[in-house]
């Protein structure tokens, strides 16, 4: 590897193959469904004839800030009247996303990945120090940033939740699917309408993970892009003193 002025360059491999299989397919996949959910949630209108198109919203007790969503955003989806086509579209690629979720979860458990992946004790603090470091507070910037293995603390958190939210859409999902057939999973969850409610905003998780995931790799740069990409990060090589003290680091961190 080429030097720098800071020294030597060496590649290092970061994520094994199969996760960077499942994480590309997992994209467009989660893509077309919430897009075809959203064309058949504008179909719905509870109660009947009352908040078409808006069943759901933020607010407190009768206090509503917003109804999701307005006739601007259902427009620009070109969603009025699509509901059989968010139907075909949902049910074909649910079943995409079920099997790669499914072979993640199994990966995770076979590889030990999931030993990197699941939070410890002190990776809540960590996760707090780093979200204030990323908005700038003066104090976490002076203090820079916790040590950390693979995954900060903050990222750890925030997949493992990533997971758990794609097993809960399945759940739901499957009790929103077969009311009937699987009436112990729906009245487990609540009823009909609450694992709507609980599917929808399952949903409205994944795409507020989506957008904070995007703002991050795009400020932690191309590096970390094309390690998800090829499997390899380019770092700094280390001294021998500096490898062990990052073996340290990283095995007090997991």
């Amino acid at each position: 590897m080429p030097e720098t002025s800071g020294g030597k360059l060496q590649l290092v491999e970061k994520h094994p193959r199969a996760i960077r299989w499942m994480h590309w397919i997992n994209f467009p996949v989660l893509t077309v469904m919430i897009w075809s959910g959203l064309l058949i949630y504008w179909g719905d209108s509870i109660p009947p004839y009352q908040h078409a198109h808006e069943v759901y919203r933020i607010g407190i007790g009768h206090w509503t800030l917003v109804r999701l969503f307005p006739d601007w955003f259902w427009n620009l989806l070109n969603a009025p009247y699509q509901i059989t086509t968010g139907l075909g579209w949902h049910f074909l690629f649910m079943w995409i996303f079920a099997v790669n979720g499914i072979a993640y979860a199994i990966f995770l458990a076979v590889s030990g990945e999931w030993r990197v992946l699941w939070p410890k004790k002190n990776d809540f603090m960590h996760a707090l120090w780093v979200t204030l470091y990323d908005l700038h507070v003066p104090a976490a910037r002076r203090r820079g940033l916790p040590a950390q293995g693979k995954y900060n603390g903050a990222q750890k958190i925030a997949y493992t939740l990533v997971v758990l939210m794609g097993a809960g859409a399945l759940v739901t999902g499957l009790a929103i699917y077969k009311p009937t057939q699987a009436h112990w999973l729906t009245t487990m969850l609540g009823g009909y309408e609450m694992a709507r409610w609980e599917h929808f905003w399952l949903a409205m998780g994944f795409c507020v993970f989506f957008l904070v995931h995007v703002v991050q790799v795009a400020l932690a740069g191309w590096n970390n892009f094309r390690a998800m990409a090829s499997g390899y990060e380019i770092q700094q090589a280390m001294s021998g003193k500096q490898e062990a003290a990052e073996v340290q680091t990283v095995q007090s961190s997991e």
